[in-house]
C-alpha cells in the first residue's frame, strides 16, 4: 500500500500537534491564577446564581461545585482556575452557578 504525500504530511502534523498541545496549555495553567476572581456585582454572576461557596447555594446538588464542573479550567485540586463561562476570570473551585454540568 502507498501513502499519497498529503497524508503522510497529515498524519506528521496530528502526531506533532498531539505533543505540542499540552505543552503549549502548561502557561494557560500558570495563568488561571493569576485572573481575577468573579464578584458577585458581576451581571454574569448575577445573571447564573454565581456564588463562591456551593453550600450557599438554592439550587445546588451535593457535590456540585465549580471544581467538579466540565466548565471549570483549574487544574485538579486547585483553589480557584479559569471558567469557560467567565472569560478572563477565576472562580473558586468550591464556588458554584445555574451552569453547572458534570465533569466526565
Amino acid at each position: 500500500m502507498r501513502f499519497d504525500e498529503s497524508r503522510r504530511r497529515l498524519l506528521m502534523n496530528v502526531a506533532l500537534g498531539t505533543v505540542l498541545v499540552p505543552i503549549a496549555a502548561a502557561p494557560l495553567a500558570a495563568r488561571a491564577a493569576d485572573l481575577p476572581l468573579v464578584t458577585p456585582d458581576d451581571p454574569t454572576a448575577k445573571a447564573l446564581n454565581y456564588v463562591s461557596d456551593a453550600s450557599k447555594a438554592t439550587g445546588a446538588k451535593p457535590g456540585s461545585k465549580c471544581g467538579t464542573c466540565a466548565l471549570y479550567q483549574g487544574a485538579a485540586g486547585s483553589a480557584q482556575g479559569g471558567c469557560l463561562v467567565f472569560p478572563g476570570k477565576a472562580v473558586k473551585s468550591t464556588g458554584w452557578c445555574s451552569s453547572w454540568t458534570l465533569k466526565t
